[in-house]
């Protein structure tokens, strides 16, 4: 699991200008709106939402914004947007598989902002159903490394259905069935096992490697589509192997 290990780790360094970190709370402060719409405003009894709310502090997105969000997305407060979820597909460059997903109050306004980065940057948009086949959705727990080892983690999880173990440098990624996310929750807990985060993923059945020049094209076109105000996540079937990467970061 090489590829998905350093492609996560890559995936996560954006550069932590303001322009940036604006951006990345916006999304997040939706995340929030939207899990206690959909769960209740109370994170004692709604695992998204108090996911959502520890990943925004995390981000140091200040506590008001957060408290805010909540209270828009339970009703406690008004001003909260009718956010919807659309998922756009696309081909990047060397044909790597694009799933973009967005949460927006406007359709029009997000396929234009998507299909314009696409265009400016090597992409094409695809129809509906042309690479979503090629991804399956799965649920991620997420847990700081520190003194644990793989074995331990895999210990505690084994029965709770998770399905592998990846170790992304700091932390640790357990990989289970959407479905499965709670049940490893408390598996990790049984164990006094500290979460960092749990989420929904979209993974690829059947990556494909990028060379340099692909994996820096691919990249450029990710970030131009997440500076899109609608776009929440970006997901491909693209790895990057290690020897890549380094020279990414070069």
């Amino acid at each position: 699991m090489a590829g998905h290990s350093k492609w996560a780790t890559t995936k996560h360094k954006k550069a932590a200008n303001d322009a940036k970190r604006s951006k990345l709370w916006a999304k997040l402060i939706k995340d929030i709106e939207v899990a206690a719409r959909t769960g209740g405003g109370d994170p004692a009894g709604n695992p998204t939402l108090d996911d959502m709310i520890k990943k925004a502090k995390k981000a140091s997105v200040p506590g008001d914004n957060i408290e805010r969000a909540r209270k828009r997305g339970s009703g406690e407060e008004a001003g909260g947007a009718d956010w919807e979820s659309v998922m756009y597909e696309g081909y990047g460059p060397n044909g790597i598989a694009l799933l973009i997903e967005c949460l927006t109050d406007n359709r029009n306004r997000a396929a234009t902002e998507v299909r314009t980065a696409m265009t400016k940057n090597g992409g094409n948009m695809g129809d509906s159903g042309s690479v979503a086949y090629m991804f399956k959705r799965t649920g991620i727990v997420t847990v700081k490394k520190g003194e644990l080892t793989e074995d331990d983690i895999l210990m505690a999880v084994l029965d709770a259905g998770a399905e592998e173990v990846n170790d992304l440098g700091e932390e640790f990624e357990v990989v289970c069935e959407p479905t499965d996310v709670q049940a490893v929750r408390d598996a990790l807990k049984d164990a006094d096992i500290e979460v960092e985060g749990a989420d929904q993923d979209f993974r690829a059945d059947i990556e494909v490697e990028a060379d340099l020049s692909a994996a820096k094209k691919t990249l450029n076109l990710i970030d131009a589509l997440e500076d899109a105000d609608d776009v929440q996540n970006v997901y491909t079937n693209m790895s990057i192997s290690d020897e890549v990467a380094a020279q990414l970061d070069d």
